[in-house]
């Protein structure tokens, strides 16, 4: 690893150490300590068994996008592919960005895929798996306003994640609508510089015409997914499954430790918490569960430590369990997801 990205390493480790030190202390330390050895062994086993099957439900979304690519990896493989890019996205600040490209890596190692053709098919999940999660805020939030009062705070935190989606999705919009554009004139503009850099190995005229290439062929293997309405409406249907695993990981999660919660209300929390992930955190530890927190103490009347603590083995399952698996996945496929 490179000085650069060991720097910024640590200082989101350090960034997440902070937020889960203000944490502890808004909502008791021993408080959460006590209630978290009060857990049913029995139901956060449940809980790490649900969060594999979502784990799995979104390995398959992987592996139907890449059919629908042409590119052949076994459910096995997929599985501990996609963990791998579960475990780049938490180990890096804005995960996103460092998971997908380890994941594309991780495609052509262990298949016959070019890398963009791997790029294509994690980029199509990740954009896949936000369709659902606004369906379920959607309909999370609308049961929620017809039983309870809707808080001013969860009105500013449905509004924020309502703006920020739609941002998102028109500017993937733009982007497809101006792709040919793009393919044409962004290589002319980035070539020149990473050789001024001394990123690039070859001529910037030969490199230009590489990034086109690899451009272009990116755009059609998203519009390959984008066509194929059987398989979308199966990666989609995937894609809800994973979502409900986590409300069921969750909801167990509150269980063990002798609450009940409604799975309405974590319809929506879960989405709108796991936006914190766009935090300059590793995969936004410590923003989430603050989150998470933030936004269950209001809409469940249950008690701040007891709600950290359900939190806290809910996220051992969804973060830290990946995060052990993938990391055994990476190494053993060879490829350095921090360099």
């Amino acid at each position: 690893m490179d000085e650069r990205n060991r720097r910024r390493l640590l200082i989101g480790a350090f960034g997440a150490l902070a937020v889960f030190a203000v944490l502890f202390f808004a909502v008791g330390a021993r408080d959460v300590i006590n209630t978290l050895f009060s857990a049913a062994p029995s139901l956060v086993a449940a809980t790490f068994a649900l969060a594999l099957c979502w784990l799995a439900a979104w390995s398959l979304m992987l592996r139907s996008v890449l059919v629908a690519l042409d590119v052949k990896l076994s459910v096995v493989k997929a599985f501990f592919v996609y963990a791998g890019a579960v475990f780049a996205n938490n180990v890096t600040p804005f995960g996103q960005a460092g998971g997908e490209p380890v994941a594309a890596l991780l495609i052509s190692k262990t298949s016959d895929a070019r890398y963009e053709t791997g790029l294509a098919g994690i980029a199509s999940v990740d954009v896949l798996n936000v369709v659902p999660s606004i369906s379920l805020i959607l309909v999370g939030i609308g049961y929620y306003a017809t039983t309870a009062t809707v808080a001013e705070r969860l009105e500013t935190a449905v509004g924020s994640a309502v703006v920020l989606i739609a941002a998102i999705v028109l500017a993937m919009a733009v982007i497809w609508r101006y792709r040919e554009t793009l393919i044409e004139r962004l290589p002319a503009l980035i070539a020149p510089r990473l050789g001024r850099l001394g990123l690039a190995r070859f001529q910037s005229e030969t490199l230009e015409s590489d990034l086109a290439d690899r451009m272009g062929r990116f755009f059609e293997n998203i519009e390959l997914v984008a066509t194929d309405r059987w398989r979308l409406s199966v990666v989609v249907g995937l894609s809800l499954a994973g979502w409900l695993f986590q409300v069921a990981a969750l909801t167990v999660a509150f269980a063990a430790l002798g609450y009940s919660v409604s799975p309405y209300v974590l319809l929506f929390v879960i989405p709108l918490a796991n936006l914190a992930g766009a935090a300059p955190l590793p995969g936004g530890l410590g923003g989430i569960e603050a989150a998470f927190v933030t936004l269950l103490v209001p809409t469940t009347g249950i008690p701040a430590s007891t709600i950290t603590a359900a939190v806290l083995i809910f996220r051992g399952a969804i973060y830290w369990m990946p995060v052990l698996i993938g990391g055994l996945s990476v190494s053993a496929f060879g490829v350095k997801a921090l360099e």
